[in-house]
């Protein structure tokens, strides 16, 4: 028996060695591959899900607006004119009524710092009936007075605290040298936690 052999034009290969050389590599590509066809795929769906929840997100707005437009529209009829203005007056009268000297005087016993006291004080119903306070308060330093700011800010009972003026003059040692208008909306803990109650 006869077996030609031409090297020339059939070089020997050696497969073994090739998909040992290139095998493990092609597999890892192969592995990669698949691991971010993965993420993307998982990837679209979380997208797909996010949508969908901004398309609800987006109706519930778009009814809660025309809900919102129909009651103006209801507010705003000539004859219910005179029943909204009553409405507004008795909810400024509730809400002047909810205010507690004691507890404004006591929250504020805990916020402020030594050698500042309470010059005046007065509430004013605010925007969207808020409870705003108008404070002045007198004292040595006008550290004590920023001191007593940063401290409102701090502070769950007092929010969007401002310094509306301050008032500085040369007095001697040992009297009121600075004065500060301070305003801040005040939420009395009681509406927060329950755990206060009004006297």
């Amino acid at each position: 028996m006869r077996l030609d052999i031409n090297l020339a034009t059939q070089p020997y290969e050696d497969a073994g060695r090739f998909w040992l050389r290139w095998g493990g590599g092609l597999i890892l590509v192969v592995l990669l591959t698949l691991a971010f066809l993965g993420k993307t795929v998982s990837g679209w769906t979380v997208a797909h899900d996010q949508r969908k929840k901004m398309e609800n997100i987006r109706e519930q707005i778009a009814h809660l607006d025309g809900k919102k437009k129909e009651a103006e529209a209801l507010k705003n009829r000539p004859e219910n004119h005179t029943t909204f203005e009553r409405s507004a007056f008795l909810n400024s009268l509730f809400q002047r009524k909810a205010f507690s000297w004691t507890m404004v005087f006591a929250d504020l016993e805990q916020v402020m710092p030594p050698r500042l006291h309470v010059v005046s004080i007065s509430p004013e119903l605010g925007p969207d009936n808020q409870l705003e306070v108008k404070l002045v308060v007198a004292g040595e330093s006008r550290e004590r007075a920023l001191e007593l700011v940063h401290k409102m800010e701090d502070s769950q009972n007092f929010q969007q605290t401002e310094i509306q003026e301050e008032v500085t003059q040369p007095t001697p040692v040992g009297s009121d040298s600075v004065q500060f208008d301070i305003t801040a909306f005040y939420v009395p803990l009681a509406e927060n936690s329950g755990n206060r109650s009004r006297p």
